[in-house]
């Protein structure tokens, strides 16, 4: 049967026959038609967007979009031979992409192109709307199923280092986009004093750096201060490292350490995406806090999130709570104490955090964007 025909039948029998468990029985009460065919055109369009994971991957890895954006309108033929490529996939991908709105078809001519919007979006890597990468952070959250859902019955974790090869990669390449088009142009200068301190010269660590994009992007903008990026991930340092052998910058290294491990005396203490990770965020801040000056600045960078379950219930606090039930809440379970913050944990919790039991002074929103939470803490 035609995969739309089993999508229409909605048959009991036509379920995976590897469901641990038959198909619960309704509860007979009358159905509102209108929510029921919301609920599915929703669902559908879920459904599509999850096959399109190796789709759009294909195009990325490929160079199809990138070469659409940058050549104009081809059809499937000339796209295929431009790339070394059969064209029957070829044909058969851009008809999924134009059905998606990834690109746009021209039913006169046969040729395919993409609009500015969609060459921001999924061609061009430099673009702040860059989103292709989180297609490679879904593949990612994939290939942990299994570990994730047998730490549902164990209540245990799954270290970052036990999860897909990939999600180290696809998370530096996802992130990269905001901070490359936010750090220095806007989150930065929302610190108090700090860039005219990082512009003299500072000790700066930057905590949980992972690939080292953000410290990079410091290090380049502010030669005159020292930074030292440092992660518990000695992989991820491993590439941190190559990739600033390849930018060539003095004034940086990298090293592998817990958090609460680091040492020194700092002037700015950074930390993006990665406090609510933390097996122990609280155990951390407290010794961040004492290797900060005592007129030293820390900047938290967290996911977006209100206080409360229902402020988070929209398109961005759905794909932040998927990451956290896939990756951030086994990550941290997975460490000592294991406080398993959430990605959604939100200002209210992390002030509670850094204040109320790390020890900080003060916590502010210096700044925000739809998808981060911009704080500034001192000591």
């Amino acid at each position: 049967m035609a995969f739309a025909s089993m999508l229409a039948s909605r048959r009991p029998d036509l379920l995976c026959s590897c469901t641990a468990n038959p198909p619960a029985a309704t509860t007979g009460g009358a159905m509102n038609e209108q929510e029921l065919g919301k609920l599915m055109g929703q669902m559908l369009g879920d459904i599509g967007g999850a096959f399109s994971i190796p789709l759009v991957r294909i195009g990325v890895q490929l160079g199809l979009y990138e070469h659409l954006a940058r050549s104009g309108p081809s059809t499937p033929a000339e796209l295929a031979s431009a790339k070394g490529l059969a064209e029957r996939y070829v044909r058969e991908w851009l008809c999924s992409q134009a059905a998606a709105n990834y690109v746009t078809y021209d039913a006169e001519s046969g040729a395919f192109s993409m609009s500015e919007e969609q060459a921001a979006v999924l061609a061009d890597p430099e673009s702040p709307h860059y989103l292709a990468p989180s297609f490679d952070s879904a593949a990612a959250a994939l290939d942990n199923h299994p570990l994730v859902q047998q730490a549902f019955a164990t209540g245990g974790g799954v270290d970052w280092g036990e999860q897909s090869e990939c999600l180290a990669c696809a998370v530096a390449k996802f992130f990269r986009p905001g901070y490359k088009h936010n750090l220095v142009q806007h989150w930065l200068p929302a610190l108090d004093g700090v860039v005219d301190r990082l512009e003299a010269g500072v000790e700066v660590a930057d905590v949980g750096c992972g690939h080292g994009i953000s410290t990079m992007i410091m290090a380049e903008a502010f030669p005159n201060s020292r930074f030292v990026g440092v992660d518990f991930h000695g992989p991820s340092i491993d590439a941190a490292r190559q990739h600033a052998a390849d930018a060539g910058l003095p004034n940086l290294r990298f090293e592998t350490s817990m958090a609460a491990s680091v040492s020194g005396r700092f002037g700015l203490i950074t930390m993006f995406d990665c406090l609510h990770d933390m097996g122990d965020p609280v155990g951390a801040m407290r010794s961040l806090r004492a290797s900060l000056a005592e007129d030293g600045a820390c900047m938290i960078v967290e996911p977006m999130a209100g206080d409360a379950v229902q402020d988070n219930l929209n398109p961005v606090g759905r794909l932040f709570y998927a990451a956290s039930t896939m990756v951030c809440v086994p990550t941290s379970l997975a460490q000592e104490v294991g406080a398993a913050l959430g990605a959604q944990a939100g200002e209210a919790e992390l002030r509670r955090v850094v204040v109320d039991e790390a020890g900080f002074s003060s916590l502010r929103r210096a700044a925000e964007t739809p998808f981060n939470l911009i704080l500034e803490t001192r000591p």
